[in-house]
């Protein structure tokens, strides 16, 4: 059994992470340069029992990086239902577990909700470890609004599914936020041109490694670029929201509540016209009583 368990080094230097109360940590890591880790992060990755990964070998690069020696388990889409309550029996009996993703938040187009789920129910302790996040950083960068945005993971690869997701989000004002591999992201940009018009979007490459890369252009401009270009890594589209409707000229409106008072009583008339036109009741109120006493 490892002397120091509870171990990790940084750039050569020994640390011993304090112990853990017991409860499930879910940790984020880095999504490129091993760098972006916390400190908290790598307390609680070497102070845990166990560590979930969505793939061992792909975590073990960033734990032996930094000499973290926790004991590990694979902890997936195929096997996250089965396992949840066995990690919940675990926690329930003192265990402190730590959940990974490949790279990033865990839960986000990652393994990990039914397990939260099942702890939540039992009211097991559950704590955030934050960190790096793809479609954050992707955000933060892309030069588009950040005081609404959604985040819609990876779209349905084929093209009726992915056509009808995409139409459900046409009249959204909010920043869009999807992930896509890189051979189906010319594809997915140009239907986003096509179903959502070609609006202000940002692709993000390789975010925090060495070829990073922040595109900007219109939906079709950008699913152009992508035809002829080979890309590695998953990508982050940022697609600009639906813009706002322009108001409606005022001749419009008060010739249609002309013709509306003319048909029924003035408040039925009203609340017709503010519901088509979108206007608020009370400016179609006071038009339609200036219409009434120019009479």
């Amino acid at each position: 059994m490892n002397e120091h368990k509870s171990d990790y080094f940084i750039a050569g230097t020994r640390f011993t992470a304090p112990a853990l109360a017991p409860g499930l940590y879910v940790v984020a890591t880095p999504i490129g340069n091993l760098r972006d880790i916390t400190l908290r992060a790598l307390e609680t990755l070497a102070a845990v029992e166990l560590v979930l990964c969505e793939d061992t070998r792909t975590s073990a690069k960033l734990l032996d990086h930094y000499g973290i020696s926790a004991k590990r388990q694979a902890f997936h889409e195929h096997n996250e239902r089965d396992k949840a309550e066995y990690i919940a029996g675990r926690i329930a009996s003192g265990a402190a577990i730590a959940l990974i993703s490949d790279a990033g938040t865990p839960l986000l187009s990652d393994p990990g909700f039914p397990l939260i789920r099942t702890l939540a129910e039992q009211d097991l302790p559950i704590f955030p470890i934050p960190g790096a996040s793809a479609l954050l950083s992707a955000l933060v960068v892309a030069g588009l609004p950040t005081d609404a945005f959604a985040f819609h993971g990876f779209l349905p690869p084929k093209a009726g599914a992915r056509a009808n997701v995409l139409a459900k989000h046409v009249d959204s004002r909010e920043t869009l936020i999807f992930y896509e591999s890189p051979r189906r992201l010319d594809g997915t940009l140009a239907a986003m041109a096509e179903v959502l018009g070609d609006r202000p979007a940002v692709v993000a490459l390789e975010l925090t490694k060495r070829f990073e890369r922040t595109m900007r252009g219109s939906l079709s401009e950008l699913a152009a670029r992508f035809a002829d270009d080979e890309t590695r890594g998953e990508a982050v589209i940022v697609v600009a929201g639906a813009a706002e409707p322009s108001a409606p000229a005022a001749e419009d409106w008060q010739a249609a509540l002309g013709k509306a008072m003319q048909d029924q009583p003035l408040r039925a008339a009203v609340d017709e016209i503010a519901a088509r036109f979108g206007l608020k009741r009370k400016d179609v109120y006071d038009a339609a009583l200036a219409l009434k006493n120019a009479e």
